[in-house]
């Protein structure tokens, strides 16, 4: 008899067990959004944790993916969330929500927006950060901030030995204590409106106030197509994307917003780069800009292959596709 109220106590038991069970199931609700969460910033993809988007209490993205159903946010056409903010500067908020520090690169020239878009993403620690005045950071400072001139006399160029003011040579020592001025403390003490002590030169400035001299190159890989024999029209140009190569200082000073520094953002200015490319697909334009500074053409070289648009077909259409360079001088 024990045995059987035992045996009839165990769905009882069993029962009750699986009532609690769900309860604690149904008090706890299944998350709204996924633990990866894919952001889609302004054509840039960012894969993070959605802990880490949230890391912030009362910021925008806290809001966004804490008190809100994912349905109401926008997304893009492969599902991921749609923000139409600057997704090169986004790259340093994430940075910042990981782990709540600010961490940029020595040459960042885009304080200022990056001040913007924390304003924008209400973060206001980092905001407080970024408006705050620079620390000197590790490693040498850009070299046209600092104040002194190099052996062959010309203000931040190239790997020369930068020597401070007051600086002397011993064949100028001698020339010094006899007198003679020193050629060394008038280059450095020479300013583009010839006075003494006036502000520094920019990276794209000579010593006499004008612009440097340089070179840059335009590239860009094309394709068109040509009608029949029997036609005389043809289809228009097709332009990809129209690269920059040069001196990082003379690009910018060249193109400045329509200049696309995402593949190669942290370039301190007097280095070379060949990752640039701009933001419209215009030659003629990227031209005007060009003579505009004072460049003009000095080479041109291109290698294109032609194909017809139909492997069995030979009377076809004939695409050819070209690759194309520019090269641009200012003396």
């Amino acid at each position: 008899m024990a045995l059987a109220d035992s045996t009839r106590g165990l769905p009882n038991g069993g029962g009750g067990g699986g009532g609690g069970s769900g309860s604690s199931s149904s008090s706890s609700e299944p998350p709204l959004f996924p633990e990866i969460v894919e952001l889609n910033v302004g054509g840039q993809v960012y894969v993070t944790r959605r802990c880490t988007v949230v890391s912030v209490p009362d910021s925008l993205l806290w809001r966004m993916f804490s008190q809100q159903q994912p349905q109401e946010l926008a997304r893009d056409s492969k599902g991921r969330f749609f923000l139409d903010r600057d997704g090169f500067l986004f790259r340093y908020i994430l940075d910042y929500l990981r782990d709540l520090q600010l961490v940029l690169p020595d040459y960042f020239p885009e304080r200022s927006r990056l001040q913007r878009e924390a304003e924008y993403f209400q973060l206001p620690e980092l905001v407080r950060r970024l408006g705050a005045p620079q620390q000197p950071g590790p490693g040498p400072p850009p070299p046209h901030s600092r104040r002194g001139v190099y052996k062959e006399g010309s203000v931040g160029g190239g790997g020369d030995e930068l020597l401070p003011l007051g600086y002397l040579d011993p064949e100028q020592q001698e020339g010094a204590s006899a007198g003679a001025p020193s050629p060394t403390l008038e280059l450095a003490s020479r300013s583009p409106s010839g006075g003494t002590g006036g502000p520094l030169l920019t990276p794209s400035q000579s010593l006499d106030g004008s612009r440097r001299s340089g070179y840059i190159t335009i590239g860009y890989r094309g394709s068109y197509t040509i009608g029949r024999d029997a036609q005389a029209d043809a289809k228009f140009r097709r332009v990809a994307r129209i690269t920059v190569c040069g001196k990082t200082s003379l690009a910018k000073e060249v193109f400045g917003e329509t200049l696309n520094e995402s593949r190669d953002p942290d370039r301190p200015p007097e280095r070379y780069t060949s990752r640039y490319y701009l933001k419209f697909n215009f030659l003629e334009q990227a031209f005007d800009k060009l003579s505009e500074s004072g460049f003009h053409m000095v080479a041109c070289s291109s290698t294109g292959t032609c194909a017809f648009a139909s492997s069995t077909d030979q009377s076809e259409d004939k695409i050819w596709t070209s690759y194309t360079e520019y090269v641009f001088c200012r003396e």
